[in-house]
């Protein structure tokens, strides 16, 4: 499988049968490069703008947007679970989906615009994945200590973060250096734009992939 960042909280997943897009941008709404896809399956966490783009992919496409529920799609099962994006039950942004999928038998997690810490019944769905990607901006999101509580119950092998300040982009979030502040230097891996793996490939490894557009 290969996993390629598109900046923000849009990341491509490709593997041998499918390739799969979560929550794409513009690029010109938020003051960075757009993203260029081809994707076949699209899915959004929730219809705001800086993540609703799928206007921006090039060929037809199948999309989940902001739904619940197990869906089927070209042959892959979605796990789309419900949370806030927001600590007030979603009284201020809304609703959010976490997106729970395998390819090449890694099990992967988005979390979108992760806006409080989910419920019993989501967290058991997602514990012990092998990638989470979670938003680490905090604007608008999980501030990092609840942020780490939620990751320290998952218990995922690795954490991808997303959604945080770069050169160029004009939404109002900290960088990642609050996240990893407290991260041992040992554990974090500069993957760089995009990175090819096997379910062998993180078996022995835990800790942090910072991507970089």
């Amino acid at each position: 499988m290969r996993i390629k960042w598109h900046g923000h909280s849009c990341f491509e997943f490709i593997d041998l049968e499918n390739s799969l897009i979560v929550d794409p941008h513009d690029g010109k709404s938020i003051g960075i490069k757009p993203p260029v896809s081809n994707a076949g399956i699209v899915l959004i966490s929730h219809n705001h703008f800086d993540h609703n783009a799928q206007r921006i992919i090039r060929n037809e496409h199948s999309a989940l947007i902001a739904e619940t529920g197990e869906r089927e799609i070209r042959g892959m099962t979605i796990e789309c679970l419900p949370s806030f994006h927001d600590d007030m039950e979603g009284t201020l942004r809304g609703m959010n989906t976490i997106h729970k999928f395998t390819m090449d038998g890694i099990t992967i997690c988005h979390c979108g615009d992760l806006g409080e810490i989910p419920s019993d019944d989501v967290i058991e769905a997602l514990k012990n994945v092998d990638i989470i990607f979670v938003p680490t901006g905090e604007v608008y999101t999980l501030p990092i200590p609840r942020l780490k509580k939620f990751l320290g119950i998952i218990n995922p092998k690795i954490v991808v973060p997303m959604h945080y300040r770069v050169g160029g982009l004009t939404l109002p979030l900290t960088t990642l250096d609050e996240f990893l502040s407290d991260v041992p230097k040992d554990t974090i891996v500069y993957v760089g734009n995009e990175v090819e793996l096997s379910s062998d490939d993180i078996q022995e490894f835990t800790g942090v992939w910072v991507f970089d557009r």
